[in-house]
């Protein structure tokens, strides 16, 4: 999104593998269209079951099944969990799930995460279909196996 709206700027952008250009000021309604064209495109709408090896989850029920067992996760795991997974390669910043899943007044630091992604870890020690990955100095990521 950008003021420029020069065919130079645009050609530039479109080179540099932008996928749309939208020139300020915009329409709202036009720019929901077109991200949600993008997100379908990516295969990433609004997905809201998630199968990763034997590892399942649906995020309307808040369920996830382990081998056709469920899987006991808090709200907080299981929101993590279904978003590292929904973005399988993305490193995602301690600072970045801090902002998503803690409340600005929470008394939680950025080592909660850790403490979290420990747990989880822990709670799908056997699943086959990924890992979850701390990237030394940001974050995690989940790598599909």
């Amino acid at each position: 999104m950008t003021a420029k709206d020069d065919k130079p700027s645009k050609l530039y952008a479109y080179q540099l593998g932008v996928d749309d250009y939208v020139v300020k000021p915009f329409d709202m309604d036009v720019f929901i269209l077109k991200v949600s064209a993008m997100l379908r495109r990516a295969g990433i709408e609004a997905s809201k079951q998630l199968t990763v090896g034997n590892l399942s989850m649906n995020a309307e029920e808040h369920t996830a099944y382990l081998n056709g067992e469920e899987l006991s996760l808090t709200v907080r795991e299981f929101d993590l969990l279904f978003k590292l997974l929904s973005y399988p390669k993305k490193t995602f910043t301690r600072s970045a799930l801090m902002d998503e899943f803690w409340d600005y007044d929470s008394s939680a630091t950025s080592r909660t995460v850790d403490v979290y992604m420990a747990k989880l870890r822990e709670k799908t020690s056997d699943c086959d279909g990924f890992d979850i990955v701390t990237v030394h100095g940001l974050g995690y990521k989940a790598v599909l196996k």
